[in-house]
């Protein structure tokens, strides 16, 4: 299929509009495209954002006649029930739509969403995103794109829209799989930036400029940039959810027990945030992994005092 089309004769279904997918819808809308949107909620298909586009009452109405597809919800089910459910949208898509999906799922659900759409000649990419709600917002996200080079081409006037960096890892579910790496770093950085803080706080360090100090040496990171100052606030306002986040980390530990490899650290990581969980903590950012470790310090200095 050829998207050789002025943005305004582009007509785009968008699913899923979430903290993440919202941003993203509306950015696609600013450039100029034609937007159909659905979200489970439905409330957010009324945002502000999103005047002039058209609100559609299930995935399938979303989309009817549309040149490319768009999906950002939650999980592996989600994008499932989005495609191939009940009113899902395989059953509007045309022969020829290149469908995009944004969602953070397994590496072998994507393989088996394309194959089954390709019983249609529909295409199928897996494009995770990564940069939290500031990027989307900003459409400054990362794009790690399971297609070649060629059909990265023919989708960079959309992704154009959304973000500033893309990379085609050469095939389907390739996307998700350096997603899964990601994440892992995500893991490991926003636990040692929170370990950090708690150790910085313990010896009365004055954290402002400590963290001001660290950005500019080796030790600067996305997380200690971005979040270090809600960690020191113990006030966390989202950005990536902690649950959404502790799903992607199951994914990439999957991913590596296939590849026969155990990631000791995340798993480490995996416990802090299955714990905070627990207690009530999964809608917060994923930044809230410093109250977790800060209160395990506690106890055991109690216990070794």
């Amino acid at each position: 299929m050829s998207l050789k089309k002025l943005n305004s004769e582009m007509r785009l279904g968008f699913v899923g509009l979430g903290s993440i997918g919202l941003p993203m819808a509306s950015n696609l809308l600013d450039a100029g495209f034609r937007l159909q949107v659905h979200t489970r909620s439905r409330t957010a298909e009324k945002s502000k954002q999103l005047q002039g586009a058209k609100s559609c009452a299930t995935p399938k109405d979303a989309a009817k006649g549309c040149d490319v597809f768009l999906i950002c919800v939650t999980d592996d089910n989600a994008v499932q029930q989005v495609l191939f459910g009940p009113e899902g949208a395989e059953k509007s898509l045309k022969r020829g739509t290149i469908v995009i999906d944004f969602s953070t799922i397994s590496p072998s659900k994507s393989k088996f969403f394309a194959k089954r759409l390709s019983k249609k000649k529909v295409v199928y990419i897996d494009a995770p995103v990564t940069g939290g709600t500031e990027g989307a917002k900003a459409g400054t996200l990362t794009i790690f794109v399971g297609a070649n080079n060629d059909r990265l081409k023919e989708i960079t006037f959309i992704l154009n829209a959304i973000g500033s960096s893309f990379y085609a890892f050469g095939s389907i579910g390739k996307g998700q799989e350096v997603k899964a790496i990601n994440q892992i770093l995500v893991a490991g950085s926003y636990a040692a930036v929170a370990e950090a803080i708690v150790l910085g706080e313990a010896l009365n360090l004055p954290m402002g400029t400590v963290v001001e100090a660290l950005q500019k040496g080796a030790a600067s990171s996305w997380a200690l940039s971005h979040r270090s100052k809600s960690m020191l606030k113990d006030d966390y306002p989202l950005g990536f959810k902690l649950q959404l986040h502790h799903k992607d980390l199951l994914i990439a530990l999957k991913t590596a027990e296939e590849s026969g490899l155990r990631l000791p650290i995340t798993l480490q990581v995996k416990e802090l945030e299955e714990q905070l969980i627990k207690e009530g903590y999964q809608d917060e950012d994923v930044s809230v992994l410093k109250r977790s470790i800060k209160r395990k310090s506690n106890y055991t200095s109690q216990l070794n005092s």
